[in-house]
């Protein structure tokens, strides 16, 4: 026979709005996907930490993989509100461009595990371009798009500027540096990478005197010394994380 208290919290838990529940079964989804893994985490203890049984979990994700597509999807959401809200106060194609930058390293930084997760089990499948994590990507690429086209309009970057490409250059970039840290065993600073990152692509794409072969010539070899660029500051970074990392480890063996 069912307590005072027992029948006291179920009442409760009955009167919860469905979105406040929703939230509750995604934050303590949260919870063990970054304690356990999406392999190990439990529908089952996702439910308990959720305060509701298994089967009722179900009514809210179908699937164990649609949990974390939600959860990731909040991340995401957050973090583009961000951008929106951070970047109205931010003047200055180039102080813009940095920003963008700097606030996806310090969000990679900040969510090591998620981020594991996203590559692991959502950017490597077939069905992330149906995602809405995938149109989430896309709109912070039309941040980057739209700070371009404001650089082109006033004259500060180059007419020709390829505006599909440079934020694909960008995120590679940042996928390329951080993935030691997603993995646990690395280090960077994105205040110091993101003011490098910023100085290559600025300066590849900043309105000046053109190469001899012609605007076109000149954009694809700037772009190219640019990749360049990323890729040797990147493999710096990477190795510099590696000294530190085996420094550590030597000192906490003495």
């Amino acid at each position: 026979m069912a307590t005072s208290a027992q029948n006291s919290t179920k009442a409760k838990r009955a009167r919860l709005p469905r979105e406040r529940r929703r939230m509750d079964i995604m934050a303590a989804a949260r919870a063990v996907f970054v304690e356990k893994g999406y392999e190990e985490a439990a529908m089952s203890e996702i439910a308990a930490r959720a305060d509701l049984v298994e089967g009722s979990l179900y009514r809210f994700f179908k699937t164990k993989r649609d949990l974390l597509i939600a959860v990731l999807e909040v991340s995401y959401e957050k973090l583009l509100a961000d951008y929106d809200l951070q970047l109205a106060g931010i003047s200055g194609v180039r102080n813009r461009l940095r920003f963008m930058i700097w606030r996806l390293l310090v969000a990679f930084q900040e969510n090591p595990d998620l981020t594991r997760l996203l590559y692991r089990h959502i950017r490597s499948e077939a069905d992330y371009l149906s995602t809405r994590i995938y149109e989430l990507n896309r709109k912070y690429a039309g941040h980057m798009d739209a700070i371009l086209t404001e650089g082109i309009a006033s004259g500060e970057l180059r007419a020709e500027t390829p505006l599909r490409l440079v934020p694909q250059m960008i995120l590679g970039g940042i996928d390329q540096l951080t993935w030691r840290h997603r993995m646990g065993v690395g280090q960077f600073d994105p205040a110091r990478t993101a003011d490098e990152m910023t100085e290559f692509v600025y300066r590849g794409l900043v309105a000046g005197n053109h190469s001899a072969g012609g605007p076109q010539d000149d954009v694809a070899n700037r772009l190219e010394a640019t990749s360049r660029d990323l890729a040797a500051t990147t493999a710096r970074l990477a190795s510099l994380s590696e000294l530190q990392d085996i420094d550590k480890k030597t000192n906490s063996s003495d």
